[in-house]
Parts: structure tokens; sequence; C-alpha cells
């Protein structure tokens, strides 16, 4: 007799559907149990205002925390970077798999480079961190930028550049590496020239903390290098007070000999949008051994970039 199916919720994005396609099909070569996929329409899928204008934080996964909570599906299948950093209770974050490519990249006309597009280019991104660093890349090499913000799917953007509306966008290589379409990108963009959001590149499974036989199994998708990696980086932007949407990136680098990872590298910026101020600090210790070890780390470094100034950089605080 065939296992009845697990329930995976996904938003209705093509990107969201091929990342929790690929999911699903893990569980099932885990399991033996098909996996049926279950789109749901967040409040982020249909609101057409900009994600600075409708607070970001959650807008891409509370429904589908609603639909755990209610017995709709069984698991999630989240982009990490989405997650307001406060866990629910009555959800268990089961399985952080292995982190993609966490840089941002360009896709120009062209095939420009950032460092040749001309004086005055118009950049799409809705994204404020986004903004702060690419603008003061430029103006720390004697250049300006338009940055213009906009919103949409992988096509409308890349389409803006397409129609010769834009110069360039700005987008995240591991959504276009899971949709087939890393080889449109122009220019990878330094985590030097711009830092990620925190848990860019990275997927979170949740389901209900009550389901603890399927926790376990989710569990063995688990990557711990992953996961103590972005627990520092949403560490960090908790103790921030920020949203997702805030002008904050941060990349946890695990520092290896060799084979031999020795040492994990937290590194955060917070900017102003126009560029006119970074604040850009890091800090290098043992790599932690658990998530406590992880959060104490990302405190630390926000405390600095408190005591540095921060906080006036990133306008209304979340709370």
């Amino acid at each position: 007799m065939t296992e009845k199916a697990l329930r995976l919720g996904t938003r209705r994005s093509k990107l969201a559907m091929a990342q929790s396609g690929q999911v699903a099909r893990k569980v099932t070569e885990l399991t033996g149990r098909p996996v049926e996929l279950v789109e749901i329409t967040t409040f982020g899928d249909t609101s057409r205002e900009h994600l600075a204008q409708i607070g970001g934080t959650g807008v891409f996964v509370t429904a589908l925390r609603d639909a755990l909570l209610a017995g709709d599906v069984d698991f999630a299948v989240h982009s990490l970077k989405d997650l307001p950093t406060a866990q629910p209770a009555e959800l268990t974050l089961a399985a952080v798999p292995e982190r993609e490519d966490p840089r941002d990249v360009l896709i120009a006309r062209d095939g420009l480079t950032f460092a040749e597009l001309p004086d005055g280019a118009r950049i799409g991104t809705g994204s404020p961190r986004r903004m702060a660093q690419l603008n003061a890349y430029a103006r720390n090499h004697g250049s300006s930028i338009q940055a213009v913000p906009i919103r949409g799917n992988i096509d409308t953007r890349i389409g803006y550049v397409r129609d010769g509306k834009l110069d360039a966008v700005v987008l995240a290589a591991a959504g276009l590496n899971r949709v087939g379409r890393i080889d449109e990108v122009t220019d990878f963009l330094s985590v030097d020239t711009v830092l990620p959001a925190p848990g860019q590149g990275a997927l979170a499974i949740e389901c209900a903390a009550t389901n603890a036989s399927l926790a376990a199994t989710l569990a063995e998708l688990d990557d711990p290098y992953t996961r103590v990696a972005v627990t520092a980086e949403r560490s960090l932007l908790a103790a921030l007070e920020a949203g997702c949407s805030a002008p904050v990136g941060a990349l946890a680098d695990l520092l290896a000999d060799g084979q031999v990872v020795k040492e994990m590298r937290l590194r955060g910026v917070v900017g102003a949008t126009d560029g006119s101020t970074l604040v850009q600090l890091s800090t290098t210790g043992p790599v932690p051994e658990s998530e406590d070890q992880a959060m104490a780390l990302g405190r630390e470094l926000a405390a600095e970039m408190l005591a540095k100034g921060a906080a006036g950089l990133m306008g209304e605080r979340a709370l």
C-alpha cells in the first residue's frame, strides 16, 4: 500500500517551486514517501508595495507558517533570509541544508561588469542593503549610480535590462542557480564589495514542533556548518533590532587550513542607502560548536557595530 504523501508548503513563484522541488526529491529519497507541493500565496506575493514600505519581515513566510499551524501542510520550505529572526515556539527549524553561493550578482546590458558600467548607470534593486553598498563603492571610485527600486520575479527583473529600461539589475546568485539561469550573470559581486543579506543562499525547512518524527527525518538534510554560520548572521541582525528589509549585510565564513575547518569569521555592514556612510566590522573566533555559541558571536559583533553608530543608519528599527 502506497504511503500517504507528505504535504510541502511553498510559495507559488518559479524560484520557490524550484527550491521546494529540490527538497521534495531529497525527502522522498530519505523516506520513500511521495511529497506533494502545496502552493500558498503570501502577502509579499500579492502586495505591489516595495518591501521597505510593507515592513519586509515575515511577509513571505507568515501564510506558510499559518498553514503549518493549521495542519494544512506537513512542512514548509523558505528562503532563510526571509525568516523573521524570532522562531515561534510552535514550529521547529528542522533543517538548514548546505548553502548555495551567497553572493549577489549583476545582470547588465551588453555583458558589462559592475566596473564597466557608465557613470550614472541605472541599477535596479529593491534592497536598501544593496543600494547602500553599491552607492558606497561607486562613491569610493569617483563615480555614481542611480539605484532604482524594483520588485517582481526573476523574469520581470531581468526584463527591465532586456527592454532597455535599466542598465543592470542585482540578484542573488543562489536563486538564479536554482532556476538554471546562472549563465546570464555578467558579474559576480565580491563580498568585499557587497556583503549579502543574513542567511542569503540558504534554505529553511520548518515543521510543527509537535511532529517529532518528521522533524527527525528532515534533520538528516541539515548541514551543521551552514546552520551555525546563518545562526551567527541572524543573531547579528536580531541584536541590531533590524528587519530583513534593513540595510544590513552579514556573512559568516568558515576558514580552513587545508581540509580542516579552523575558525569562523563573521562580517557585518550597515549603511546609509546613499552610500555616504558605512559601518563595517568583522570578528573571528573558533567554529561554534552550538547555536548558542553562534548567537553569542553575532551579538558580540552587533554590539561593536552599534557602538560605532550603526543604529543611526537603519532608519526605523524592528521591535
